[in-house]
């Protein structure tokens, strides 16, 4: 499902990235561990197609995201890949339903088809009492599965996660690693996560260790 080759990454004179291979199978829940500055949040940027590397290829369920145009390139990240980021970004003005809306009305714009598919999903993560609240009047756990749901609204291939759980208390974490393992479950779901959690790397299929821009 992701296919990465030699990539590098330079910022000026520093060198962050250092040919980094990476190969993920369908349905695997794999994990990046490593120290801050080991360049785990860059690679997920760029294995994502938020960034480009320097050098090397990421290949995506077949497709060559190099070869992209930025357009194109836009459609696939959004009807492919989802994200969950460590502090959620929802957008404070937007209710859960309209923040869980997003990605599917930007994909095909009929306002009344993504809210029916984001009434599903926020029913599916058991959040159909809080279709009308905004981000300041959820919980964290709340928020965090707000934006899981923001994630999976275009039934992607992959997820990747940048520390999903690194700012929810100890219950709240052990709910999303159920969620996460759910989801790979029910929507086949890659799931790449970067993460400092130990009991995630536990239960992941496979854990992989960065250090100064590779895996050890």
């Amino acid at each position: 499902m992701i296919r990465a080759e030699n990539i590098q990454k330079n910022f000026g004179s520093l060198q962050v990235l250092k040919g980094v291979n990476l190969h993920i199978a369908p349905n695997e829940i794999v994990t990046i561990t490593g120290a801050s500055g080991a360049g785990k949040t860059t690679l997920l940027q760029i294995l994502g197609t938020l960034d480009k590397p320097d050098a090397g290829t990421v290949t995506i369920d077949g497709v060559d995201t190099g070869s992209l145009s930025n357009d194109k390139l836009s459609q696939f990240r959004n009807n492919t890949i989802g994200f969950v980021f460590q502090f959620h970004q929802l957008l404070p003005e937007f209710t859960a339903l309209e923040n869980a809306m997003l990605p599917y009305l930007i994909k095909t714009g009929d306002f009344g088809k993504a809210k029916d598919e984001a009434t599903r999903i926020l029913e599916y993560l058991n959040l159909s009492e809080r279709f009308d609240h905004k981000p300041n009047e959820l919980s964290g756990g709340e928020k965090q599965r707000v934006a899981v749901a923001r994630a999976l609204i275009n039934t992607p291939k992959v997820i990747f996660a940048d520390e999903p759980s690194g700012s929810l208390d100890s219950h709240n974490k052990e709910e999303l690693h159920k969620l996460l393992f759910k989801i790979r479950s029910d929507f086949s779901t890659t799931i790449l996560i970067v993460t400092h959690d130990k009991e995630l790397t536990r239960i992941a299929d496979r854990v992989l260790d960065m250090a100064d821009g590779r895996f050890v």
